[in-house]
């Protein structure tokens, strides 16, 4: 049976209810890579999920020569190798190289992943000139603080989810942001950058070796301020062909092409600005809102691609899906949260998943990790998807003890 080995950090849903039976259906045999290899088995201990790895592989995935080496061990050569994981897109892209499989560009991967060599690849291009910064202790700050516009993102370089992610408004903001970032991990490089105000929107592409498909993308919702949380997500930008296209040539001249690529930009007065190209799949749910709206087996076609095979021809249908996130607003331990359900009617289908299970302890990151359940639907009519999802809303409750 042919073999695909996936590159994995910590457990996802994307990768076990997606990529793992969309391999099972495609006849291929997954092997999982990963560095948290107890935790990946205790979750696929459980009878009854959807599909499982052939095997789970302990091995230091973020060393691409450590992928290499635990491939070379297998008995026959893979049909593949790939990877969802944001942190993991390098490693996989070095290690299909080696083995001479389809894959992306490596040098453009580690760009996408580490924000600061972005601003400056997309400087180099000519596509942004973004003000930007690096800054690894109070010494380095003081260096540029002169030159920062306020108000300023601060960031992790190579951070996810939004973590440690907040707006500076002055200097004593900024000092106190990158101080409270260095005492959870001291040396951290921090990306200081100039902040980029209207509204937030995706473009979610597909790509072989010949041409990029825009499958469409995402307006989205943020908290307030100094925080950057997703809280709801509307299929469908409603920006101009024109718009889309200038988002398309700018991604195509930083490198983007195969595989998935999940872009973040705002639209402004003078045209788009990247916020982050995220080269994987868009996550958080979404993934399986796309599939869903879009009517296509997603993760089957990602894969398809690093077997080697051609783009289909894709139809892109139109049609109305909303995501709502709900978010603690208090940390403690959960004492109470909705259970799990599946809701069809003529006009929408919507499904509801907790995210947290009773009797976890919260604790706020101002961040997608504070998550505790997700809304997601899919219809005909956005406006009356929205307003029975509403109605849904005003009917889920957790409670948290202190």
């Amino acid at each position: 049976m042919r073999e695909i080995i996936l590159l994995a950090h910590v457990p996802t849903d994307s990768v076990n209810d997606g990529f793992i039976p969309a391999a099972q259906r495609r006849g291929l045999s997954v092997v999982l890579l990963t560095d948290h290899a107890e935790a990946h088995r205790q979750h696929f201990s459980r009878p009854g999920l959807a599909a499982y790895p052939h095997e789970i592989v302990a091995c230091d995935v973020f060393n691409p020569l450590a992928v290499i080496d635990a491939i070379t061990c297998r008995a026959e050569a893979p049909t593949a190798v790939f990877s969802n994981s944001d942190h993991l897109q390098t490693s996989a892209a070095i290690a299909a190289e080696y083995f001479g499989l389809p894959r992306k560009d490596w040098h453009v991967t580690y760009c996408a992943k580490n924000k600061a060599e972005m601003r400056a690849r997309l400087k180099a291009r000519g596509l942004d000139t973004l003000w930007h910064a690096v800054v690894c202790d109070p010494a380095g700050l003081a260096r540029v603080v002169d030159g920062v516009p306020f108000p300023c993102i601060v960031k992790p370089r190579e951070g996810v989810a939004s973590q440690q992610v907040s707006l500076a408004h002055d200097r004593a903001e900024l000092a106190a942001q990158c101080a409270a970032a260095w005492s959870k991990q001291p040396g951290q490089p921090l990306l200081l950058e100039e902040y980029i105000a209207g509204p937030l929107y995706t473009l979610e592409t597909l790509g072989d070796d010949k041409g990029l498909c825009v499958l469409g993308g995402f307006r989205v919702k943020l908290s307030p301020p100094p925080y950057f949380v997703e809280l709801e997500a509307s299929w469908g930008t409603g920006l101009t062909l024109d718009q889309e296209t200038e988002v398309v040539e700018i991604i195509r001249r930083f490198g983007i092409g195969f595989g998935a690529c999940h872009t973040e930009f705002v639209m402004t007065g003078s045209g788009p600005r990247l916020i982050e190209i995220n080269y994987r799949s868009i996550g958080d749910y979404r993934e399986f809102l796309l599939q869903d709206t879009l009517g296509l087996p997603l993760f089957e076609i990602i894969l398809d691609l690093y077997a080697g095979e051609p783009l289909p021809e894709i139809d892109v249908a139109p049609g109305a899906a909303l995501i709502r996130y709900f978010t603690a607003q208090s940390a403690g331990r959960l004492t109470g949260a909705p259970n799990a359900f599946d809701r069809h009617s003529e006009d929408a289908q919507i499904t509801f998943k907790p995210l947290r299970a009773v009797g976890e302890t919260v604790i706020l990151t101002h961040s997608n990790k504070d998550y505790l359940g997700v809304l997601r639907g899919t219809g005909a009519d956005l406006q009356r998807l929205g307003r029975e999802m509403d109605r849904i809303s005003s009917g889920l409750a957790w409670t948290i003890a202190a």
